[in-house]
């Protein structure tokens, strides 16, 4: 497959590799697979030998042609082309497993995240970068996305990449990210409100300045990226 710059597409090298990243998954032999942004099909014939069904979701003419020739005969695969910002997934239990571009990472991770139809577990293979800020941890500034999404799901990293595993080599580190539904929510709250609530006290200083973050137990010197998941629940639930 050509790439396509503008998407910053950057594709594996090898099934055997994409074999071994999956290996690293909770994706299990009766699970419905998302391949978001499919491509020539290297990953969905990796997931298609795995589970019950694939499918692979592509939109670019050239990689949708490709694909179709590749895997248009698997029994347990569906071709859909589609945006993957405009998918609406079929109802029932779903995982998402896919090398995205990495410019679509936060978008793709907010549309997953969020609302009713929702995945048990989503798999990407995002910048590094991307990755440290939605995972928590006391040695790095977390992103409002983080903050955002953290009652109802756990964020890790299952696996660094190489840049030689892919082509062409992206010119950043990378990794595979976990985002795994929590199987009870940290706290009883309106996603929609969370979610504008944080959205707000990371873009307007004034805003959590004026939040009551001494009767929450959180120090005036932390900024909002420092803040933890609890510290964010305890703080909304004083607001």
């Amino acid at each position: 497959m050509k790439r396509k710059h503008e998407q910053g597409q950057h594709f594996l090298r090898s099934p055997r590799l994409v074999a071994e990243l999956v290996g690293h998954s909770n994706i299990r032999k009766n699970d419905t697979v998302y391949d978001l942004g499919a491509g020539s099909g290297v990953i969905a014939s990796v997931l298609a030998n795995r589970c019950k069904q694939v499918i692979a979701v592509e939109i670019e003419p050239e990689a949708l042609k490709k694909l179709r020739q590749n895997l248009g005969h698997v029994e347990n695969l569906v071709i859909i082309d589609s945006d993957i910002l405009a998918l609406d997934p079929a109802p029932g239990t779903y995982k998402i497993f896919a090398n995205i571009p990495f410019s679509l990472s936060a978008r793709v991770v907010r549309k997953f995240t969020s609302g009713e139809n929702t995945p048990k577990a989503i798999y990407l293979i995002v910048q590094k970068q991307f990755a440290r800020k939605l995972v928590p941890g006391d040695d790095h500034f977390t992103s409002a996305l983080a903050a955002q999404i953290g009652p109802w799901w756990i964020v890790r990293v299952r696996k660094p990449l190489r840049k030689t595993d892919f082509t062409p080599p992206p010119a950043v580190d990378t990794v595979l990210l976990e985002i795994k539904r929590r199987e009870q929510p940290m706290a009883a709250l309106d996603q929609a409100a969370y979610h504008d609530y944080i959205a707000k006290a990371f873009s307007d200083q004034v805003f959590f300045r004026n939040l009551p973050l001494q009767k929450a137990g959180i120090s005036a010197e932390l900024r909002p990226s420092q803040l933890t998941i609890e510290q964010w629940l305890e703080l909304y639930a004083t607001s």
